[in-house]
């Protein structure tokens, strides 16, 4: 009997091994196809870096950045003063630019839709942005009147808005004012 149950040991072991590399290979093959399967789910959900735009009525929050269902959005390549920033104008008078920056962007919207193309997230978490009403650019619409700093960093898609809208003294332009990214560090 001893010859026979090393024999049968020998092909237990045998099929034992089979069945190991069998179930290796299973597991892999699943471990793969979750892998691609997670990634499709990635790709097309709406939390992902090409997420769908964001539509509908908007809040605004300061010259450049409002609010959608919820949703911080940060307008493209542009940085408006802060909503606690004053200005002087050339005859030496202060005024709450950053204020009037805010209260011109929600006077342009008003209670019209306006809809975002999501292009990133900025270091707060909120949701960078192109944003238009209508066909209009709400990021070139606020440089060009004055009430936002073209972005070059990110973008110089703005610049001629800006030097028209400081070449006709608008906005901010109608006076001095500190960078508003030097405001921020400061505070």
């Amino acid at each position: 009997m001893k010859p026979s149950t090393e024999t049968g040991d020998k092909t237990g072991r045998f099929r034992s091994k089979s069945l190991n590399r069998l179930d290796k290979a299973k597991r892999l093959f699943f471990r793969h196809s979750c892998a691609v399967a997670l990634t499709l789910v990635l790709a097309v959900s709406p939390h992902s870096a090409a997420a769908e735009e964001i539509v509908g009525r908007a809040s605004v929050i300061d010259g450049d950045t409002i609010e959608i269902h919820g949703t911080r959005i940060r307008l493209f390549a542009i940085d408006a003063v802060e909503s606690r920033q004053s200005c002087t104008t050339f005859d030496g008078q202060r005024w709450p630019c950053g204020r009037e920056a805010a209260f011109a962007l929600s006077d342009q919207i008003g209670s019209r839709t306006v809809r975002c193309q999501p292009l990133d997230r900025d270091r707060y978490g909120r949701t960078v942005a192109r944003c238009f009403l209508g066909d209009q650019d709400l990021s070139a619409w606020s440089v060009a009147n004055g009430w936002a700093l073209a972005w070059a960093r990110y973008s110089t898609e703005y610049l001629p808005q800006q030097d028209k809208a400081k070449s006709l003294g608008l906005g901010i332009w109608s006076g001095t004012f500190e960078d508003p990214q030097a405001v921020r560090k400061r505070n």
